[in-house]
């Protein structure tokens, strides 16, 4: 899944982001409200931790432009701003959750898995067939087989457990597994890809759908 942090306070920008990619996750970074609100409108993100109190703007009016945008992302608002007042606004303005600074790390990530549980049906294990994914532990097995996956491996997986029987192109996957950094013109997801059928060890289980991207069996 892809994140967007926005936030002007470099430290904590890079702890979150070490942190939640060491999760599993992609993650893009804004420092202000204009950068924010262009990289809202460019890319699509599943979830954004969003800060009040930024250079040129406010998160409530970022708030409001996401909700408008009809994306449906998930935001969490995340801010020193701990009066009952602000508290409220955040959660009228359209924020899925409200998170006061100081924080624990680990409560965040409990927080941001439970935001994006709502795409899978509210349940933190997914399974497909023989193929199960603990998204809270990130464990994955096949029959039983646990399986070692890179953070990457592991995105394109859990993105095509969400779709099971559907087909998911490359660029979808490139924009919810990838940070924007990555090249587009590049083979990437066909590497990624094919090295994650080598671990599954299981011909066909995701399928290539030529011209239009992969499928991931149901009936595994």
């Amino acid at each position: 899944m892809r994140l967007l942090v926005v936030e002007d306070e470099e430290d904590l920008v890079d702890a979150l982001r070490v942190g939640l990619i060491r999760a599993g996750y992609a993650v893009d970074v804004a420092y202000d409200a204009p950068s924010a609100a262009e990289k809202l409108q460019v890319n699509t993100y599943d979830l954004v931790l969003l800060d009040l109190n930024l250079p040129g703007g406010d998160g409530f009016q970022l708030c409001r432009t996401a909700r408008a945008s009809g994306s449906g992302v998930r935001i969490i608002m995340v801010t020193a701003r701990d009066r009952l007042d602000d508290r409220v606004r955040g959660l009228d303005e359209g924020a899925d959750d409200y998170l006061v600074k100081p924080f624990a790390f680990p409560e965040l990530l409990a927080r941001v898995r439970a935001l994006l549980r709502r795409e899978t049906g509210g349940t933190s294990v997914l399974e497909v067939g023989a193929l199960r994914i603990d998204t809270a532990r990130m464990e994955v097995s096949l029959g039983g087989r646990s399986l070692a996956l890179t953070p990457k491996e592991y995105g394109v997986l859990h993105y095509l457990m969400t779709k099971p029987g559907h087909v998911v192109s490359s660029e979808e996957l490139l924009e919810h597994v990838w940070d924007e950094h990555a090249d587009p013109f590049t083979n990437t997801v066909r590497v990624t890809v094919g090295n994650l059928r080598r671990k599954l060890q299981e011909e066909g289980l995701i399928e290539t759908v030529i011209s239009r991207g992969y499928r991931l069996r149901e009936d595994v």
